[in-house]
């Protein structure tokens, strides 16, 4: 598989005040294009701000960050919000729905942005819905929903551009296990049959073992695990 996201020698350190926090000590990763890694941790080990990076939410302190030959942290803030609309779907523990929107409707709202008709736009949002199996519930509420539902929602409207990339933070975090479960299985199939890219920040083993990679994040350095997560293989980051 070609290489889709490249990080070389990444560096991230947030200001407080007159205090620098290291958060990300020189990471290089190459994440090729198809892929479904996970990325591990403890709390305040740098996995959420790596996925942010990734996605081109954030920008390193230094390092280089290029996805699709296309060098992002170089980009200006207009030419980097439009790319992450075209390119980047985002997964979040919440699911950030909006309360007054039905289902059908949160999932439009990224097309919103974009030149498509209303046609265009009721048969892509058809099809992202029905991926996720809520073809029958796309006139509902988020109230009227389970929350493994609304994390499909999310998950529909996250697909619904036909991004090379998705980004999921804790998606599995809010929900119980039989839900957790069949998220999981979803972002399985959408790596498998749909060939998405998916990066996925997780503190559960278990959802782990659903990606084709596991990386371990360790005091702003990346370590890669063995299949059963305990046994540390081998460095890929720079101190």
């Amino acid at each position: 598989m070609e290489t889709l996201v490249q990080i070389e020698k990444v560096r991230k350190v947030y200001k407080r005040d007159e205090f620098e926090v290291p958060v990300l000590n020189g990471i290089t990763l190459d994440v090729p294009g198809g892929d479904f890694l996970a990325l591990m941790g403890p709390s305040g080990s740098g996995k959420t701000t790596l996925l942010n990076l990734i996605a081109g939410i954030d920008r390193p302190t230094s390092g280089r960050i290029i996805v699709e030959g296309k060098e992002i942290s170089r980009f200006s803030e207009t030419a980097l919000a439009s790319w992450r609309a075209r390119h980047v779907g985002f997964i979040f523990q919440l699911y950030n729905l909006i309360p007054v929107l039905n289902a059908f409707e949160n999932v439009e709202l990224p097309l919103l942005l974009t030149k498509l008709s209303k046609k265009q736009r009721r048969e892509h949002v058809n099809t992202a819905l029905n991926i996720v199996g809520l073809g029958d519930r796309m006139f509902h509420y988020p109230r009227q929903l389970s929350g493994g539902q609304e994390q499909r929602v999310a998950i529909a409207r996250a697909i619904v551009t036909d991004p090379m990339l998705l980004v999921a933070d804790e998606p599995t975090g809010d929900l119980d296990a039989r839900n957790a479960e069949e998220i999981l299985n979803l972002l399985q199939r959408l790596n498998d049959e749909f060939d998405k890219t998916i990066v996925m920040v997780t503190h559960d083993p278990k959802a782990a073992l659903h990606a084709r990679h596991t990386l371990h994040l360790e005091k702003g350095l990346l370590v890669e695990m063995a299949a059963e997560g305990m046994e540390t293989i081998s460095a890929r980051a720079e101190a």
